[in-house]
């Protein structure tokens, strides 16, 4: 019988984290390879074109088409007010002008002699990158971004909507299976991340927007209360551009399920720490997962934290990823250091697993993977 092994959701207490910060257009970099910055700092800028409108000025004025441009009172590319008065005709003895006004706020962009239309343009909208996470920019990529990179805890939902958000940790359940409700919300929990443990609520949500509460974690939610709070049935997950006024990370699934104990201690360990989550999801190719992301080090990021990361040793978790105890977790118990021969006569280096059920045995190294905790 074939087998297939999928890795679950990263639950890490600390590896190095790269994020890639990139403008959605080409702009400003505004920071340098070596940089240590904050998850608030800004490090790259750009601006969107504004929206465009269209007025037929030559029909405003009464005039021909070709006589629009001596008729403006803004020369082209300045900018003009709403209401302000940009064009206007000579009149007869100067009177009986014919005039018109800006309806926005822009610049006059251009006018057309053959179909008699000013297009007015709106302000740029300013586009800003921020560094997401507390790290060192390790690259840059010009007029595009740059990479920061971190160590930290990391940790992947099953579901989220909201965008990246920033935030103290506030640890509000008692156990992973407390369901976080709105009595529990307080206004001193302003700009925190909060964690609640087995459900959230429609109503836990609306209270923690209402007191400015930046992101919620959770294990789940029920799907009539997420159609409730966007207002749509969500199909094929894509989220993370609603604009809630608040992040939501779901590390389970729908319903009322309790959150991991790994997850929940973890968290619960990290408590009161400067967080980053964002709850993008993607379940199309190219999955994207929710994430938490809490940095443990302010100070000198460049130290080479990763090397202990998914190294095994006596007490590591594992998972056994070959038959015939294909999907069991347990532990190391013993590395020997010898090769030893297997029945295929093949010269491999082994270990000793305990199981939970306290059965200890001997497998190839390749047929465990470490659980990464």
């Amino acid at each position: 019988m074939a087998h297939a092994y999928t890795p679950g959701l990263k639950v890490t207490e600390g590896m190095k984290i790269q994020k890639i910060r990139r403008l959605p257009l080409e702009g400003e970099v505004l920071v340098e390879t070596g940089t240590t910055v904050k998850a608030e700092d800004i490090v790259a800028r750009s601006e969107l074109p504004g929206n465009v409108q269209l007025l037929n000025l030559a029909n405003l004025l009464s005039v021909p088409p070709n006589e629009i441009e001596e008729n403006l009172l803004i020369p082209i590319g300045e900018t003009v007010k709403k209401d302000e008065l940009f064009a206007s005709t000579k009149g007869l003895f100067g009177l009986f002008k014919s005039q018109a006004r800006s309806p926005i706020d822009g610049m006059i962009e251009s006018v057309s002699d053959v179909t008699g239309q000013v297009i007015l343009r709106e302000p740029p909208v300013p586009v800003e990158v921020k560094a997401y996470a507390d790290g060192v920019v390790i690259d840059t990529v010009p007029n595009e971004g740059v990479i920061v990179e971190t160590f930290g805890t990391y940790i992947q939902g099953i579901f989220g909507v909201g965008g990246e958000t920033v935030g103290t940790l506030v640890v509000i359940a008692n156990s992973p299976n407390d369901e976080l409700t709105s009595d529990q919300i307080l206004p001193e929990h302003k700009g925190n991340i909060l964690v609640g443990g087995s459900l959230v609520t429609t109503d836990a949500i609306q209270k923690a927007i209402q007191n400015g509460v930046r992101g919620i974690i959770a294990g789940g939610i029920d799907d009539a209360d997420l159609r409730e709070l966007l207002g749509y049935e969500l199909g094929v997950a894509i989220t993370g551009s609603e604009e809630l006024g608040i992040t939501l990370v779901i590390t389970e699934g729908f319903g009322s399920i309790a959150m991991a104990d790994r997850t929940f201690s973890l968290l619960k360990t990290r408590e009161g720490m400067k967080t980053s989550i964002n709850g993008a999801t993607q379940i199309r190719a190219g999955v994207v997962r929710p994430e938490i992301l809490i940095p443990l080090i302010s100070e000198d990021l460049n130290t080479d934290n990763e090397s202990a990361i998914g190294l095994l040793e006596i007490g590591s978790p594992v998972r056994v990823i070959r038959e015939p105890h294909f999907g069991k977790l347990g532990h190391v118990a013993e590395l020997p250091v010898e090769l030893q021969q297997l029945e295929t006569e093949a010269e491999v280096r082994v270990l000793q697993v305990e199981f939970d059920d306290s059965e200890i045995v001997t497998l190839p190294r390749a047929n465990v993977e470490a659980i990464e905790e």
